[in-house]
């Protein structure tokens, strides 16, 4: 227990809490961008899927380019928010039931996809990742400037605040001249930008891709949008509630604890009901999160 406690205060854990926090904070964010907007994001799951597959892929063309395996990532995340956005956006399909059904469609794609590419049901080919840098890997620079970029975009700017207002009350938008459903579009694909570069971090911290490789990320982003209150920079800091959480279950596995092991894989997921059950009445949701607009 002593070397436990001993390793939780080394620079090591520091670095592992903030590399499992990347694809959550990433993710966070364009759940914000998308729900105040009006629109619930389910769908992060499946994007980020999407955005490790389209990784791994990137990296394994190019013999390991980071910059293009990026590029895949993301771009494979914003081509999953445009399916999204059709379907709740454009034809005003129920949000809850079109963000699962991205879900599905990511999860049986990518398997898919897995077979088609590589022959194998299970993961890709090893990639060269980042391998055991975090703080001269530009990435992790790049996530952390567009934590305070998005914080900037969504409080201080113009679109910002057309944004929250088609949130909070599309039709006075829509008086004032704003075009709700193209801002909803916009932020609909700003988020599958972030969350497919969640996922690409996913794929090059991993070295390749593994079916399902998501794991339930997506939804804990949304989690920490709510804990966040809808704001980036405390949705950032939720996500490194459950990066913490994360690192702390791989810890307590490694070391004799007298802890069961179904206990301790399960600490994350307990950590996230209970701190939601806990913020979700406190937290102050767009007026209109979830509900379609049609002018009239």
């Amino acid at each position: 227990m002593i070397d436990f406690l001993i390793n939780l205060l080394s620079l090591s854990f520091v670095t592992q809490v903030l590399r499992i926090t990347m694809p959550y904070a990433l993710a966070a964010m364009g759940g914000v961008l998308s729900e105040r907007s009006g629109v619930v994001n389910i769908a992060l799951e499946g994007i980020l899927l999407m955005g490790a597959f389209g990784a791994a892929v990137g990296a394994y063309d190019t013999d390991g380019n980071i910059f293009v395996a990026v590029c895949y990532g993301v771009a494979a995340g914003v081509a999953t928010s445009a399916l999204y956005a059709v379907a709740v956006v454009s034809f005003h399909a129920d949000q809850i039931v079109a963000g699962v059904a991205i879900n599905m469609l990511a999860y049986g794609g990518t398997a898919y996809l897995l077979k088609v590419f590589y022959n194998s049901s299970s993961n890709s080919p090893q990639i060269q990742g980042f391998g055991g840098r975090l703080f001269t890997n530009w990435v992790f620079w790049l996530a952390l400037a567009l934590v305070v970029v998005v914080q900037i975009i969504v409080t201080r700017t113009r679109w910002g605040l057309r944004m929250r207002s088609v949130g909070d009350n599309p039709d006075a938008a829509h008086t004032l001249g704003v075009s709700v459903n193209r801002l909803r579009w916009q932020a609909v694909l700003a988020a599958g930008a972030l969350a497919g570069l969640g996922g690409a971090w996913l794929a090059l911290s991993g070295s390749g891709f593994v079916a399902e490789m998501s794991a339930g990320r997506g939804y804990i982003a949304l989690a920490a949008v709510i804990m966040g209150s809808w704001r980036p920079v405390w949705a950032c800091a939720a996500s490194l509630l459950f990066g913490f959480a994360e690192a702390l279950e791989v810890n307590l596995q490694m070391f004799s604890t007298g802890i069961p092991n179904e206990l301790i894989q399960a600490f994350p997921y307990v950590l996230t009901m209970i701190t939601v059950a806990g913020f979700i009445g406190r937290s102050r949701a767009p007026v209109h999160l979830g509900r379609p607009f049609s002018a009239h």
